[in-house]
């Protein structure tokens, strides 16, 4: 089973899939973490890489590439990124959604040193960045939005739920599609 998990900034994505990997043993990787090294090797924040990739095309083909190569040869793993679903489409294609400010507020403890903001007025406008950078993006690279919920199995909002309610929610979806 290839689980893909898209979805906003701060839904979950990253929380859902570690959970759904543990209770399905299954391997997990992560677009995101991928990207966030990319930036750190070149001493970018993950926001100047976005931008970056707004002119240059590499910052979202490597993630991109390395999504698809994973896809073609592995199988039984979860991974998330907002564009997993579309590099691998042989997938359970799960969205996250949320709120701006809660998605927000749940990046601005973040442990991520290039995402810390100092006000939650800041951490909305910087939520609303990133949505608008991968729109323009994903658009200009691939003609599709990566927010557009029609293109997935399961969507769910994340706004009022915890991390292992969502998980709960998609291993239920899982088991009732396996009858």
């Amino acid at each position: 089973m290839i689980i893909t998990i898209a979805g906003k900034p701060g839904s979950g994505k990253s929380s859902v899939a570690k959970i759904l990997a543990k209770k399905l043993k299954l391997e997990k990787f992560s677009a995101g973490d991928f990207r966030r090294q990319m930036a750190k090797d070149r001493g970018l924040s993950i926001q100047e890489l976005n931008k970056l990739g707004e002119k240059e095309d590499f910052t979202d083909k490597d993630a991109d590439n390395w999504q698809a190569e994973i896809g073609k040869t592995k199988d039984n793993f979860v991974i998330d990124g907002r564009l997993s679903y579309y590099f691998i489409p042989n997938s359970v294609k799960i969205f996250l959604d949320v709120s701006p400010e809660i998605g927000a507020k749940r990046i601005m403890p973040s442990r991520r040193k290039e995402e810390k903001m100092n006000s939650i007025k800041e951490a909305v406008q910087m939520w609303h960045e990133r949505v608008n950078s991968d729109i323009k993006r994903y658009k200009k690279y691939y003609k599709i939005n990566p927010y557009n919920k029609e293109q997935f199995d399961l969507v769910i909002n994340t706004t009022s739920l915890t991390i292992k309610q969502t998980a709960e929610k998609i291993l239920n979806y899982l088991n009732s599609a396996k009858k």
